[in-house]
């Protein structure tokens, strides 16, 4: 859900690598506060980073605001992608050669609003009408899901040469075999495909996010692709192990380095993926619904409150386009699936509730579509 507080009693990355002797940065985006999206956010809610300039949440890309270590709100020069992007670039120079670092630059593009990248890369794509579309795209969404990418691109293509420059400035630094560098995303964005926008959905496009990793020193300098789904609780103790850094105890996640270093094979576990509850841009007027699901590396399983939901053969069909729950000749692998799931729900403790459970359970104060409220 949106705008609620992360609780400060796991230990965080930043503090097992200050534990083990890093200094901490975080750039950009926070949004786990749950104070407000334009509040100050002190030093005791930082999850444990030092230097810091950041904004809970906005998506005025142009006109950014974020706050340092003071209660003083500052506001990015110009497309704020690029600002922060200068701004890792000096963090990088300033700590090139002193103690290990960790910085996280967290970007807001390419979420929406998509149209307010700068003009020059708004330009590579001038035409909306040549966008190719992914066929699971029906034809009432085609005219807006050309628009949407259209700007998504952009900012994409923006966010291309913040890359650039960041990798350039390790070059510089004479740290890149170093510095294991990380291009994640939070979610995906539906962009037409099964006619739905946004994030939430059990379906790839929302689902599936970049994972990319450079550490030329640990991981050799010839690139290579592992086709293993990995969870978002594994990035913790995976970038920690390829770090050398100790693990805590409390992380829950899976540590997958020793298949990054080729010491171990990829494995064939499942990625949980889930909807606690519906909220925003999906809430139940839409369509939103709870739902717990597995996808591996061939198959995505879903369900409902009310059973099975959705069952694809991802290597037959990429593009999810049809729905296999029920059919007799996949009964055996909708069973496998199902059982798989309820082991993955008995491990992390999930019944699997209605979301007002849980909304009643953390005494969260949600509005009629299951939004939290937020202030300004």
């Amino acid at each position: 859900m949106n705008d609620v507080y992360l609780r400060p009693e796991a230990t965080s990355l930043a503090e097992a690598c200050t534990v083990a002797g890093y200094d901490t940065g975080y750039i950009g985006k926070w949004h786990i506060d749950g104070h407000g999206r334009s509040a100050f956010i002190p030093r005791s809610r930082r999850q444990g980073f030092d230097y810091w300039k950041v904004i809970e949440c906005t998506h005025n890309y142009n006109r950014s605001a974020y706050y340092g270590d003071q209660n003083v709100k500052r506001t990015w020069t110009g497309y704020d992608a690029a600002a922060q992007t200068r701004d890792a670039q000096k963090y990088i120079r300033d700590h090139a050669k002193g103690k290990p670092f960790l910085l996280m630059l967290s970007w807001g593009p390419p979420h929406n609003p998509y149209q307010t990248a700068p003009k020059k890369y708004r330009d590579m794509f001038p035409d909306a009408s040549a966008i190719r579309l992914r066929p699971n795209v029906p034809a009432r969404s085609r005219r807006g899901a050309r628009r949407d990418l259209q700007g998504y691109y952009a900012h994409g293509a923006a966010l291309d040469k913040c890359v650039g420059d960041l990798l350039g400035t390790l070059d510089e630094c004479g740290i890149a075999d170093e510095t294991l560098f990380v291009f994640t995303s939070d979610h995906g964005d539906m962009l037409g495909s099964q006619g739905m926008v946004r994030k939430q959905k059990p379906w790839d496009e929302s689902i599936r996010v970049p994972l990319l990793l450079r550490y030329p020193g640990v991981l050799g300098k010839k690139g290579k692709v592992i086709d293993m789904p990995i969870s978002t609780p594994d990035l913790m103790p995976t970038l920690l192990g390829l770090s050398g850094v100790p693990v805590p105890k409390s992380v829950e996640g899976k540590d997958f380095s020793p298949v990054l270093r080729g010491e171990a094979p990829a494995d064939n576990q499942a990625a949980l993926i889930s909807c606690a509850a519906p909220f925003g841009e999906w809430k139940r007027s839409r369509g939103g619904k709870e739902y717990r699901g597995v996808r591996t590396r061939r198959y995505t399983y879903v369900r409902d409150l009310k059973g099975p939901w959705l069952l694809y053969d991802n290597q037959a069909d990429p593009h999810q386009m049809t729905n296999l729950v029920g059919n007799k000749a996949h009964a055996e692998t909708q069973a496998r699936l199902e059982t798989l799931l309820a082991a993955k729900l008995k491990a992390t403790g999930d019944r699997f509730a209605p979301g007002d459970v849980y909304i009643k359970k953390w005494g969260y104060k949600v509005d009629k579509g299951g939004t939290v409220p937020y202030r300004s």
